[in-house]
């Protein structure tokens, strides 16, 4: 089976092996199919190895919920179909920033300033939720779905380019990253589909998840390629399908958190790329991991996990084929 590119957009792309056993199984009567992808077994994870408990969890109430941040005084805020939710650490809503069409990415800066990414354009509201500007992003096929803000500039993650947008905080163009460069050793980003994001790490260095490297990737602010971890796997350590990880998240100590798709688990690693445990494994998401499951089969991104950190290293997923918002804390 060749999936194209509008099947990895459609199904999310991992899930696709899944499907292809459907297909097989269904040719045969009794007889078991010799060539049936089989990855039952990956979906089990060994107690061991989950070094997490989940200590809340809730529902979204928004339309088609897509990213979670968090902001000052741990409240969570929830990119979705008509703007972006406000809710309170306990998970109750406190209020909605509406903007001109669907938020697929967002961060919260230092000073309280939102930034929501739509498809092709950014708003910005001040701590107090008040619009304050729109940045529109020029090119072609653009596909935002990651931002992350610092004190001097703002990064963009643009699936649809395949490239980390740099602005400034006015919202000038500085520099594009990522793309490829053999002068500079930069192999380029590989995005099956629309999922890409970029964090800024406490050692002031970007994080940049390369999907169909199935690796993590460390930039300077000026594009430069510092070091990557990864590997494609089917073993726990790595990533498997054709585009994991799909999204990043990072601890204060510069542990990160990865989140996957297709076999639907939250790990973690250490700030070199080590493999250390995991969050949540496939089956805290049985939806999630069943063959298909999106909230909307024309969209791919709306399957899959995302994950934010708050203050006190607590993980924050958000479950997008089923809405629910989920907390995991580390054992004691």
């Amino acid at each position: 089976m060749n999936p194209s590119r509008r099947d990895f957009l459609k199904f999310g792309a991992c899930g696709m092996g899944a499907a292809a056993l459907g297909r097989f199984s269904a040719l045969g009567a009794s007889e078991p199919n010799p060539f049936a992808y089989k990855v039952d077994h990956l979906a089990k994870t060994d107690p061991k190895l989950i070094r997490f408990d989940q200590v809340s969890a809730w529902k979204c109430t928004l339309s088609r919920p897509r990213q979670v941040a968090i902001g000052g005084g741990d409240r969570f805020y929830v990119a979705s179909a008509k703007g972006v939710g406000v809710y309170s650490p306990d998970g109750a809503l406190v209020t909605e920033i509406a903007t001109r069409g669907p938020v697929r990415c967002l961060a919260v800066a230092k000073d309280g300033s939102v930034f929501a990414g739509l498809r092709s354009s950014v708003e910005i509201f001040d701590a107090s939720f008040k619009s304050i500007s729109t940045w529109e992003i020029p090119e072609k096929k653009a596909w935002l779905t990651g931002v992350a803000v610092a004190d001097s500039d703002v990064f963009l993650a643009d699936s649809g380019n395949r490239v980390i947008l740099r602005h400034d905080r006015a919202g000038k163009r500085v520099k594009r990253i990522g793309e490829k460069d053999k002068d500079r050793n930069v192999p380029g980003l590989i995005v099956p589909s629309p999922y890409l994001e970029v964090k800024i790490a406490p050692d002031g260095l970007l994080r940049v998840n390369n999907p169909g490297r199935h690796r993590v990737e460390a930039y300077t602010f000026d594009g430069d390629l510092e070091f990557a971890w990864g590997k494609p796997t089917a073993a726990i350590e790595g990533f498997c399908g054709c585009c994991n990880p799909i999204g990043i998240g990072l601890l204060a100590d510069g542990r990160h958190v990865t989140c996957e798709k297709g076999l639907p688990r939250v790990k973690i690693y250490t700030a070199t790329g080590e493999f250390e445990s995991v969050v949540a494994g496939t089956e805290s998401f049985p939806e999630n991991a069943r063959t298909g499951s999106v909230r909307d089969a024309s969209d791919g991104t709306m399957g899959g996990l995302h994950a934010a950190v708050n203050s006190t290293g607590r993980i924050t997923v958000l479950d997008l084929a089923t809405g629910e918002v989920k907390t995991f804390g580390a054992k004691t």
